[in-house]
């Protein structure tokens, strides 16, 4: 869209200067109609996000194997706050798919769960995976005018989520398992964040202010509960 204008421009102000030995009184109108701009413009966004997650607070003995990643994608509405409108509140309405391959093992037991550490146990595949309906609300500051497409900008604020699915998958000695609606999952899933950076390209952080599971997992050999977070840093891409 950005090539499109910026076309748009050169193309009115070489007819401008084709025009002006011609007709003096067309070239001011041509150059008047140029300098019209929105003076109530918005910061109206898609955004386009790709993270590698980790868990923070992990029980003794868990580690992360393998890349684990998270994709996201939403609109963001913009409504500024000050007159300069370099100022703004974002709400947001987004999708969210989030996996972790880590080694603490679920299985079901009679309609219950056990969560138990891979120690020993030879596998080439253990992971869980939340697919997330996701309400950023964001306060924004920038450096943007009417006239400039590419700024500074810090957008901090939380992220609320829904849980709408969750999967386990083990593949490994002696069986393959997989799970999926795992009732131990918090529905509800929340968390600070941060994008920084310049243009369309800048940098996302996440952190979770609670628990991926609820007080109901605990790891087998410990009875703890399974306190993890979710923590995700990658790249936000915001599309005007």
């Amino acid at each position: 869209m950005k090539q499109l204008i910026y076309l748009f421009f050169l193309l009115s102000i070489v007819a401008v200067s084709a025009q002006e030995s011609e007709n003096p009184l067309s070239n001011e109108i041509q150059i008047d109609s140029i300098k019209v701009v929105d003076k109530k413009y918005r910061e109206d966004q898609f955004y386009v996000s790709v993270t590698y997650n980790l868990l923070g607070n992990k029980p003794d003995g868990v580690s992360q194997s393998g890349f684990s990643s998270g994709f996201h994608f939403g609109f963001i509405r913009d409504m500024p706050l000050n007159k300069k409108r370099n100022v703004a509140l974002g709400l947001g309405l987004g999708f969210s798919t989030n996996s972790f391959n880590q080694t603490l093992f679920i299985s079901e037991n009679n309609g219950s769960y056990d969560y138990t550490v891979l120690d020993d146990v030879s596998f080439t595949k253990n992971k869980f995976t939340t697919y997330l309906v996701e309400f950023p609300i964001e306060f924004r500051w920038r450096t943007s005018t009417e006239k400039e497409f590419d700024f500074w900008r810090i957008y901090s604020g939380i992220k609320l989520g829904y849980v709408l699915y969750n999967s386990s998958k083990f593949k490994g000695s002696p069986n393959d398992i997989s799970l999926s609606n795992i009732n131990d999952f918090n529905k509800l899933q929340y968390g600070f964040t941060l994008s920084a950076g310049y243009s369309n390209v800048n940098f996302h952080f996440y952190y979770a202010l609670n628990d991926i599971f609820d007080s109901n997992a605990k790891v087998n050999s410990t009875g703890n509960h399974v306190a993890m977070n979710a923590i995700k840093i990658g790249l936000i891409f915001y599309i005007l």
